[in-house]
């Protein structure tokens, strides 16, 4: 008898793709980690495709299984739509929304969550505004945007806006897979601060980086600074240096194809918190209101975002 495919499964291996990890999706699954096995084992066997390569320090989706995430996810957004009556409340529902994103929100996590909110509420026409994160403060403050999506780990006063979390993605040490350091199961910051060091230098990567340091950061080994993350990736992968980032942006190969290592590490770094923004004065009302909710919604259940899930950044109009 065929087996009959579940949301169940669905949820177990969102769960896998969301975290990067079996074992941390069975914690927020309150299952054990065999259970998440055995459903994406099952996925994967009726797809006849590998959903997943299982790396040392986790898993990070296959091209196949970057589609079927994406269609999962649809799924489950269509059951919860169901479930809220969704359809008896969208058909009217129109307008417009004025939205501000940064460089890696609207890159690596926006826009996949933009089409899930188009799906269930056609009608609404999104506003989109890449700014970096000074203008967007600036932007709040004049309420010239409805709500902001920013990081805002990187914001020193958030209590300044009403702000709500989305996304909390750990950092982890990226090298090239014939890096020394690529063979350990956790790096210390004393033996990243002795390489090379690639740079970041959009969305306040710089200042988060030598952070990780504290007042020792300044001696950090620079060797090359870029605003591309794509150029950062080769750089890695071919071994001009190592770099701090979250999983949010992580994805195994550069695009020359080379292996890309993403490497615990073992001293206490703060994570990448990616969250909602507006203006304190003025919450969230109406259909801002409703595309905040959503967002909330879907993010909700993931204490990460996937890995290697980041695609080639997406233009949108500037101001």
């Amino acid at each position: 008898m065929k087996s009959e495919v579940t949301l169940r499964q669905f949820r177990y291996f969102i769960a896998a793709a969301s975290s990067g990890q079996f074992s941390t999706a069975a914690i927020s699954e309150h299952v054990s980690q065999s259970a998440i096995t055995s459903a994406v084992q099952s996925l994967e066997k009726q797809l006849k495709v590998r959903l997943f390569d299982r790396l040392p320090h986790g898993v990070v989706l296959t091209t196949q299984g970057q589609v079927f995430f994406h269609h999962a996810r649809h799924v489950m957004d269509s059951v919860n739509d169901a479930m809220r009556h969704a359809s008896l409340r969208t058909q009217t529902v129109q307008g417009t929304i004025r939205i501000a994103a940064t460089y890696t929100v609207l890159g690596y996590f926006l826009p996949d969550l933009l089409s899930r909110f188009k799906h269930s509420y056609p009608q609404v026409e999104i506003d989109l505004v890449d700014m970096d994160r000074i203008t967007l403060e600036q932007a709040l403050a004049d309420q010239s945007i409805d709500l902001g999506v920013g990081l805002i780990s990187n914001i020193a006063d958030v209590q300044r806006y009403g702000h709500r979390l989305l996304v909390r993605s750990r950092r982890r040490v990226w090298t090239a897979a014939s890096h020394p350091l690529a063979t350990q199961s956790a790096i210390s910051l004393d033996e990243i601060a002795k390489c090379p060091y690639i740079l970041l230098t959009v969305d306040d990567a710089d200042s988060a980086a030598t952070g990780h340091w504290g007042a020792n950061g300044s001696a950090l080994k620079i060797a090359m600074r870029t605003s591309s993350l794509e150029a950062l990736r080769g750089l890695v992968a071919y071994g001009f240096g190592v770099s701090i980032l979250s999983d949010l942006v992580y994805r195994p190969w550069s695009l020359e194809g080379k292996k890309i290592m993403a490497i615990p590490i073992a001293d206490p770094v703060a994570p990448m918190d990616v969250g909602l923004l507006w203006p304190r004065q003025a919450e969230p009302k109406g259909l801002v209101d409703t595309f905040r909710q959503f967002l909330i919604h879907a993010c909700d259940s993931e204490s990460e975002a996937p890995a290697a899930s980041a695609t080639a950044r997406p233009r949108a109009r500037r101001r």
